[in-house]
């Protein structure tokens, strides 16, 4: 999780406070469209798998929390 609060915080240098698990990521505009793209590369480097853009929605890189239940859940419970 560490990594992609890092990658956010990087994207918005002038972001001046901690990101909140449950801040609507695309609302406040702290990931873009622009972005995105490297953003599903950095989740799929993270996890090991592929996202296939065809099976997931908006609603799943809403939040950080949504993120972590969504594509990192396996990982999180393996530690």
């Amino acid at each position: 999780m560490q990594q992609i609060i890092e990658w956010i915080n990087a994207k918005n240098p002038e972001l001046d406070r901690e990101i909140d698990r449950e801040e609507d990521l695309i609302e406040g505009r702290l990931i873009d469209s622009l972005d995105f793209l490297e953003f599903i590369y950095l989740l799929e480097s993270i996890s090991g798998r592929t996202i296939d853009l065809q099976e997931v929605s908006v609603d799943d890189f809403r939040t950080v929390e949504r993120i972590e239940q969504r594509f990192l859940a396996d990982l999180i419970e393996a530690a």
